[in-house]
């Protein structure tokens, strides 16, 4: 059964600028190997939510390198899954952080920026961590940034991505047909022993 918490964005936020200008040991950085910036944005939306999803494939999580979700450290399928587009709708209705494009008026704190080149590709994930003076504010890696306004990014187009909140998988435990049958928890737990 799926249970729903709010996303901490005080959190995310706090985990951005704690680690915008270096690198928390947990984690591999990737940039030079295809950049740091969607895994830096996925470890800030985990610092928010404490969740994650490990369906192979169609999942967001991280282990190790060699064992990670695609969708953590790739621009694409981070909105995929976040979003819940394409192969990714089946996952988006399940455990973990799950969000929606909208516009900048919709964009809060703790939320996501991607931005595209010329052609449309989207290259670079960055999480915002406030607003001052009319201008969005925003955290990276790869090219490292703590409150750097969005505004002095080039870039041809951008999406926003509101996080939601985040889903939970809590266990059926049959409680009520227990407590119905008369069969207490520790009762039927030495029976299924």
């Amino acid at each position: 059964m799926l249970v729903y918490k709010e996303y901490n964005r005080a959190r995310a936020v706090e985990y951005a600028r704690r680690w915008a200008l270096s690198r928390n040991p947990l984690f591999t950085n990737f940039a030079g190997r295809g950049g740091d910036c969607t895994s830096f944005v996925s470890q800030c939306i985990y610092a928010g939510s404490c969740q994650m999803n490990f369906t192979p494939d169609f999942g967001w999580y991280y282990i190790n390198e060699n064992d990670r979700a695609p969708a953590w450290s790739s621009v694409e399928y981070f909105y995929d899954f976040m979003t819940g587009r394409r192969d990714f709708m089946q996952m988006n209705g399940g455990i973990g952080p799950y969000g929606i494009e909208v516009d900048s008026t919709g964009a809060i704190e703790g939320d996501v920026v991607q931005l595209a080149d010329e052609t449309g590709d989207f290259y670079h994930t960055l999480i915002i961590s406030g607003f001052s003076e009319g201008q969005t504010l925003v955290c990276a890696h790869t090219n490292d940034a703590l409150d750097k306004p969005l505004s002095t990014y080039n870039f041809s187009s951008l999406r926003y991505i509101h996080i939601e909140g985040v889903r939970l998988e809590v266990m059926d435990d049959n409680c009520f047909s227990d407590l119905l049958e008369g069969i207490s928890l520790s009762i039927r737990d030495e029976i299924n022993q």
